[in-house]
């Protein structure tokens, strides 16, 4: 079934990506609409034919949630459960590997690579963009830097540790292109340079004797790809010291020349986990994120416990969580038992998801208060913004609140919640060892010129520009009011005590109140009756995952991940951010996306094109062209940045209702004519005419 589902959404992109006949039977869309291909688009279509990605597998629509914005509307619950039923392709993808001797040998060269280096005194290094960059600070920030600190609580065991493996805790380096402030919303640009994954490898002091992890969930990503070529030459091609983990078969990623000087690289081992279609078209931090963090989790903990065997007795390896019967090949297939887990919480989850839905929908906002969970918190909500066009988070010098969320640890003082979040220094681009590179280095003059701008806002000093803490200040400058939101995300023994203040002061403001707790056993009474007295309205969403061996947390850590991403996923579906199963709110910011809002307008509008009701009120109509929907794009993309007020649509649902209106009337349907639409009826609903 799972080929059945590649090989046709393959052919379906390849079908829908052609360029020639389509674009020469559509010159008269163009024309209608007064639009003239803009330089930058003359450009896209003749020089960057390499990011017009519309042809890999995790780009195509999932057949299980193409219908996802109208179901999650009438039902919540099921709509979750839409998007918690693909994470199965997860499971296949975890039992695949684990009975293919050579991908499953790949995990195991992996475990050992890690092994060497940190028995020696040398850094695991996990690099990558967007979701896979925050999935690489994950890796270090919210398992293995916490693993460590609850291993020191044990002075007996600590001291062994240390003896053995000194320093070992400061051995880990997740990192994110852009360094930490991309964390907070992506810097434009920096994805589609290969030069900047090379000098953020120089940057955070790699040698030779570390071990590399470029992470690319399409397997094309540029930024990653440098990374990847260029830990392996300072290793000297070893390919046990470099590893490309990526989510797209081999044979689609093989056409794009970047992708294919890796796949072909013998000093690079490669580590190809694809899963298929997203539950949200392109949105690869939900299953193909799961994937590479579960994957990578597993085999960092294998590393961990073969290290800690010959030092710690078996009463102290269990102690900590670990089981010794446990290898990389049946954690695997641990992965099928936590998806089954998260997917029954799908009715009981679509309350919290009903009452947050509703805080954002009559205007008010929300706030998230999290200590343990603070990275997978923090990364939930951080990529909500690019995913569907929200304000990113309001920096702590606003006059007034953009963001409909905000993140707050329960500490007082800025550097504390940071502290929270990595565990670690903040670590900004130092503007010296980047800014002549990228003068000389970068030709593309639209690259050039977002890096720049990107360069200038990624600095050391981006760390105080962002309070997350539950501070006097913020709690005056932006707590709550009444109907906003609050909710306290807990992860394992976590106590509700953490936030018992925070609790009582969103209480007394009349906001609505959810507590969400992942662990490995339900909260105790104790606990339960700490909610009751600082908050007695408090919803409580009590989730306990079956699993007894779980010392870095990565089942809570993925379980929680696969919640909130189905959870605000689900907010914004019933919100109208998605349609179908299609981020058509996506903005078009680098060469990636856009071809992904290129390849959205073409589909739904040759979808509407190809309906009986188009074709019976208006007759049949060619396909439209990848050009002129790349033209249109652009022309979007501008008229938005000069328009400020009108231009509250995304450039997609404009491109798509302003084609399809000026088809439908023989004219040009203005810009102007097409945002004043949109704003009486949501592209959901205009499509849903021609269904």
């Amino acid at each position: 079934m799972k080929r059945r589902i590649e090989r046709t959404a393959l052919l379906l992109a390849l079908a829908a990506g052609a360029h020639g006949a389509a674009a020469r039977q559509n010159d008269d869309v163009l024309t209608l609409l007064h639009v003239t291909p803009s330089a930058q688009s003359r450009d896209y279509l003749a020089n960057k034919q390499q990011f017009q990605l519309h042809t890999l597998l995790t780009e195509q629509r999932h057949p299980a949630t193409m219908d996802l914005s109208r179901v999650i509307r009438r039902d919540t619950a099921a709509g979750l459960s839409e998007l918690f039923a693909v994470d199965r392709d997860v499971s296949a993808t975890m039992d695949a590997v684990a009975g293919d001797p050579a991908r499953l040998r790949l995990l195991q060269q992996a475990s050992q690579s890690m092994q060497d280096a940190l028995a020696h005194g040398h850094r695991l290094y996990f690099y990558g963009t967007g979701s896979t960059g925050r999935l690489a600070e994950t890796l270090e920030s919210g398992l293995y830097r916490p693993f460590w600190q609850r291993v020191a609580q044990d002075k007996t065991i600590w001291a062994k540790v240390q003896k053995a493996y000194p320093g070992i805790e400061n051995r880990v380096r997740g990192e994110i292109t852009g360094g930490d402030r991309a964390l907070v919303s992506s810097l434009e640009g920096f994805e589609d340079l290969q030069l900047i994954g090379k000098l953020q490898l120089h940057d955070d002091g790699i040698g030779k004797d570390d071990v590399v992890f470029a992470v690319t969930e399409g397997g094309e990503t540029s930024a990653v790809i440098g990374t990847a070529k260029e830990g392996a030459a300072i290793n000297g091609n070893d390919p046990t010291k470099t590893f490309f983990v990526y989510n797209n078969p081999d044979k689609v990623l093989l056409p794009f020349t970047r992708s294919r000087e890796v796949i072909e690289n013998p000093g690079i081992s490669k580590i190809m986990l694809a899963t298929g279609p997203q539950s949200i078209t392109g949105s690869t931090r939900m299953q193909a994120t799961t994937t590479s963090l579960y994957a990578l989790g597993v085999a960092m903990e294998d590393a961990i416990r073969q290290l800690l065997k010959p030092v710690l007795t078996r009463k102290e390896l269990a102690s900590l969580g670990f089981d010794a019967n446990a290898d990389i090949a049946s954690r695997l297939r641990d992965f099928a038992t936590l998806q089954k887990t998260v997917a029954a919480t799908a009715p009981t989850l679509a309350a919290w998801t009903d009452a947050e839905s509703a805080a954002y929908a009559n205007g008010h906002h929300a706030t998230y208060l999290a200590q343990r969970a603070m990275m997978v918190v923090f990364v939930d909500v951080t990529e909500r913004s690019p995913t569907f066009r929200l304000a990113p988070l309001d920096r702590d010098d606003a006059s007034e609140r953009k963001s409909w969320i905000q993140v707050w640890a329960p500490v007082a003082t800025q550097d504390a919640a940071w502290d929270a979040l990595l565990h670690r220094p903040f670590h900004g681009l130092d503007p010296a060892i980047y800014a002549q590179p990228f003068d000389a280095q970068i030709d593309d003059q639209w690259l050039h010129a977002a890096a720049q701008r990107s360069l200038a806002n990624g600095g050391p000093e981006q760390q105080m520009l962002y309070d997350l803490s539950f501070s006097a200040n913020n709690l005056a400058h932006f707590g709550p009011g009444a109907g906003d939101h609050g909710a306290m995300i807990l992860l394992g023994a976590e106590s509700p005590r953490i936030g018992a203040t925070w609790l009582r002061d969103f209480a007394a403001k009349d906001a609505t109140l959810a507590i969400v707790h992942v662990g490995d056993a339900s909260l105790d009474a104790k606990a339960l009756d700490a909610i009751r007295t600082s908050a007695p309205q408090a919803q409580v969403f009590d989730f306990a995952l079956p699993f007894a061996h779980d010392p870095l947390q990565l089942e809570q850590t993925l379980g929680l991940k696969m919640l909130l991403n189905a959870h605000s996923t689900g907010i914004m579906a019933k919100l109208g951010r998605v349609v179908g199963n299609t981020m058509t709110a996506v903005q078009p910011s680098n060469l990636k996306l856009y071809g992904r809002a290129t390849f959205l307008i073409q589909s739904h509008v040759n979808a509407v094109l190809a309906s009986n009701k188009w074709t019976a009120a208006n007759g049949e109509h060619a396909p439209l062209g990848y050009a002129d929907g790349n033209a249109v794009m652009f022309d979007a993309i501008d008229w938005r940045n000069g328009h400020g007020a009108l231009a509250t649509a995304p450039e997609v649902e404009l491109s798509v209702v302003r084609i399809l209106e000026s088809l439908r009337l023989h004219r040009d349907f203005t810009w102007e004519e097409t945002a004043a639409l949109l704003q009486k009826q949501k592209l959901d609903a205009y499509l849903a005419q021609y269904d």
